[in-house]
């Protein structure tokens, strides 16, 4: 990538010399950074030196692997809106990172990773731990930069401050190689607030917008679905304004659940591959779409061919490549949700749309007949992972942060779990990361300490990073971790009995003992296998001082409904 000498900056700081690894450091002060997650190594042992002058400044957690380094900080940025900073140093330690930096990138998380690099003179010869993390992650990454020179420090972690978090935020990366490291220079350092040629936000057309206000005017029955822009942008507040003064009924994607409370009146569900039966089918028969901040990814759209034909559609967006990449719009609004929402508000009029309500209602009720209740309140002996959750809501009644891992686990989490307050949803959306939960749940608890934190996690995405319960107890961070275990891979497993004719080939788990290695690495634990002991199980872990395990064995062969088969059109929901 070329060099960041386009960079507009204020807030100059006096000038002192310091070695580049101290640089690092300060500049990350001066951009109110307080917690790093990181794992020390050769290459970047020079930064991890100058750390341990400022402990008081940078509380830094060690996590036992880069991958949970970096599902950590995007754990914290998700549950804090601060941009999450990971370390690591060359080679594999930067390669462990790749799967982070990619879930990010699709998730619009803000990230800065830094990592070590072998010494100048060795880039390109295969040197000791030495991989090019630059060519690797630049697909990736919003933007990154290799590091030769000390100097190039101050200026370069600016820029990736301000790439991160500005427009539509993501992850960037910079590589310092380890001579930059040690050079003495003269430090001072400049907050970025803007770049020539970039344009993070760009500016909404009024006429646009007025085009936008009249449609839904005139619009007999319009629906909104919201993605995690308005999280983003910070237009909660806005969304709910408008709701309430137009009538609309509005549906999460899997990432926006949370911005709006699921008690809200106007709240009718989530749209997706597993989202409710209402919000998918009815899709299909609105006459006006509002999308906001949401990208129409496939698992929400199923068949492009046959998505909302029928209906004129407004996309409030802040990247402008995603208007019309997957679905053709009307009129798109690009810019910041929050200032699109604020602008619309008094153009639109006060509205309702009872009949139009009423339609979601039906549905809702169809929904819980056929499905809802089955999971509720299941008629064989085993515990079903929807009666976990519908008695985890019993007690918390909506006031968690839930963290979720991938699988059959995340979509009966997501489709159950109640939420009160904006943040409170964390997972992993585009890129379905398994193990992703567990190191996240440590970043949310780090970014919320006031509030509780309950990680739900089924028994595969649990092995790929159990090791960071040594996290949990080194750090003392206090997560509640549900295991859904079914001893399959279960979504696999599902789209193995639906189209494979139940050939369930290599998905069935061989677990080993979770209590006792919850134990081993000094946690509480329990196992449940009986529905009666379920309530005071999580109420026991739920008041537990300290971090807590609980293992509940569910059914084997249990599906999760409603389902939107690839390929299918939204309205060919499956209820079984």
């Amino acid at each position: 990538m070329g060099a960041p000498s386009t960079l507009v900056s204020t807030k100059t700081n006096t000038s002192v010399a310091l070695s580049g690894a101290e640089a690092v450091i300060k500049s990350l002060i001066q951009e109110d950074v307080d917690l790093l997650f990181g794992y020390p190594g050769g290459a970047i042992m020079p930064v991890y030196d100058a750390l341990y002058h400022y402990q008081k400044e940078i509380k830094h957690v060690l996590t036992r692997h880069e991958q949970g380094a970096i599902h950590a900080a995007q754990g914290y940025a998700r549950a804090s809106g601060k941009t999450g900073v990971v370390i690591a140093t060359s080679g594999p330690g930067a390669t462990n990172l790749i799967t982070g930096i990619a879930d990010a990138q699709i998730d619009s998380t803000p990230l800065v990773c830094i990592t070590g690099q072998v010494i100048s003179q060795l880039l390109g010869t295969d040197g000791f731990q030495e991989t090019d993390v630059i060519g690797i992650s630049m697909p990736i990454t919003k933007w990154n930069y290799q590091v030769t020179s000390a100097e190039e420090i101050p200026e370069a972690l600016a820029k990736a401050f301000f790439i991160a978090r500005s427009g539509r935020p993501g992850p960037v990366l910079v590589d310092i190689t380890k001579d930059a490291q040690f050079e003495q220079f003269n430090f001072d350092y400049k907050k970025c607030e803007s770049i020539r040629s970039y344009n993070p936000v760009p500016t909404t057309d009024q006429n646009s917008l007025k085009k936008a206000a009249s449609l839904v005017n005139e619009s007999k029955k319009p629906y909104i679905i919201f993605g995690q822009g308005v999280i983003l942008s910070g237009a909660e507040q806005e969304l709910r304004q408008l709701l309430e003064k137009t009538g609309i009924p509005a549906a999460s994607t899997l990432l926006g659940l949370s911005a709006l409370p699921t008690t809200h009146p106007q709240y009718v569900g989530m749209v997706g591959m597993h989202g409710n039966y209402g919000p998918n089918l009815l899709t299909n028969e609105c006459d006006t779409l509002i999308a906001v901040g949401m990208r129409f990814d496939d698992r929400v759209t199923g068949d492009l061919k046959r998505y909302c034909k029928q209906a004129k559609i407004i996309h409030i967006e802040v990247d402008p490549s995603e208007i019309d990449k997957n679905v053709k719009c009307d009129i798109p609004l690009l810019g910041d949700a929050k200032k699109i929402l604020q602008s619309l508000l008094p153009l639109v009029n006060k509205s309702t749309h009872p009949i139009w309500m009423n339609e979601f209602e039906k549905c809702k009720k169809i929904e819980f007949e056929k499905v809802v209740q089955k999971d509720f309140f299941p008629k064989k002996d085993q515990l079903s992972m929807g009666e976990v959750l519908n008695e985890i809501n019993n007690i918390t009644k909506g006031d968690s942060v839930v963290v979720s891992d991938v699988g059959q686990h995340q979509m009966i989490s997501c489709r159950y779990a109640q939420f009160n307050y904006s943040r409170s949803n964390i997972t992993s959306g585009g890129l379905g990361t398994m193990g992703f939960c567990l190191p996240a749940a440590i970043g949310a608890k780090l970014a919320q300490p006031l509030r509780q934190v309950i990680a739900i996690v089924g028994d595969g995405g649990f092995q790929m990073t159990l090791q960071e319960l040594g996290t949990i107890k080194q750090f003392g961070i206090d997560i509640k971790i549900i295991i859904l275990n079914n001893e399959f891979l279960g979504m696999v497993r599902q789209w193995q009995e639906l189209f494979f004719e139940k050939r369930y080939a290599h998905t069935e788990m061989q677990n080993p003992d979770f209590i006792a290695i919850a134990k081993g690495y000094g946690i509480e634990a329990k196992k449940i296998t009986e529905r009666e002991g379920l309530n005071d199980a999580l109420k026991k872990m739920l008041t537990h001082n300290g971090s807590y395990l609980l293992e509940v064995r569910v059914g084997k062969e249990g599906n999760v409904f409603p389902m939107v088969a690839t390929g299918a059109s939204v309205s060919e929901v499956r209820l079984e």
